[in-house]
Parts: C-alpha cells; sequence; structure tokens
C-alpha cells in the first residue's frame, strides 16, 4: 500500500523557520522524483520545490526560491522542506508528491498545514 505521510506543519510567526517532512512507503522511493506543492485558501494547488531521483537536480518556484530547501534521503525513504524566512503568503496546504516520469504514476500525501501568522 503507498503511503506519503507529511509532518512539520504548524503555526509560525512571520521570519520563522518550519522544517516538513514526508514519509514514503509502498513503492521505489528512489526512482521517483518527490515534489513539494501548496494549496493556499482559495488559489489553486502550485510547485514549490522538486528534487529529481538520480541526479537530485532542484526547481523551486521564484516565491520561494532563496528561501526553502528541498531534499532526501533515499535510505529512509523522506523528501524534507526547510522552509526560512516565512511569509504570510507562505500559509497554505502543503502536499508531498512522488512522480516517476517513465510510468507517469503519480501519488499524494494528504497534506500539512502551515500557517504563518503574527
Amino acid at each position: 500500500q503507498v503511503q506519503l505521510v507529511e509532518s512539520g506543519g504548524g503555526l509560525v510567526q512571520p521570519g520563522g523557520s518550519l522544517r516538513l517532512s514526508c514519509a514514503a512507503s509502498g513503492f521505489t522511493f528512489s526512482l521517483y522524483t518527490m515534489s513539494w506543492y501548496r494549496q493556499a485558501p482559495g488559489k489553486e494547488r502550485e510547485l514549490g520545490a522538486r528534487i529529481t531521483s538520480r541526479t537530485r537536480s532542484t526547481d523551486y518556484a521564484d516565491s520561494v526560491k532563496g528561501r526553502f530547501t528541498i531534499s532526501r534521503d533515499n535510505a529512509k525513504n523522506t523528501v524534507y522542506l526547510q522552509m526560512n524566512s516565512l511569509k504570510l503568503e507562505d500559509t497554505a496546504v502543503y502536499y508531498c508528491n512522488a512522480w516517476n516520469s517513465y510510468s507517469g504514476i503519480n501519488y499524494w500525501g494528504k497534506g500539512t498545514l502551515v500557517t504563518v501568522s503574527s
């Protein structure tokens, strides 16, 4: 059974930091590109950061570039998102995504809420 379980969300003040984790199981984690998407209230889901499976190259949305860092530990089947200098507009539900470029298979987690508020 495939599972992506996000954790680490919560309430943080502007300028603060959080580290999200996504623990994967039920598929070959090392073969999947892993991403963090986010969906703010009343907005569409958008890509925040992505890390590929083999080369571990990364991509970031312009809105988070320089503040967020995505990383992965294939031995632990876990992907992380370190979020620094958080802004009010970073408030969203953050979703973990796994995608295999050969098969096109997509898996989603249920999300973790990040609220940035003073």
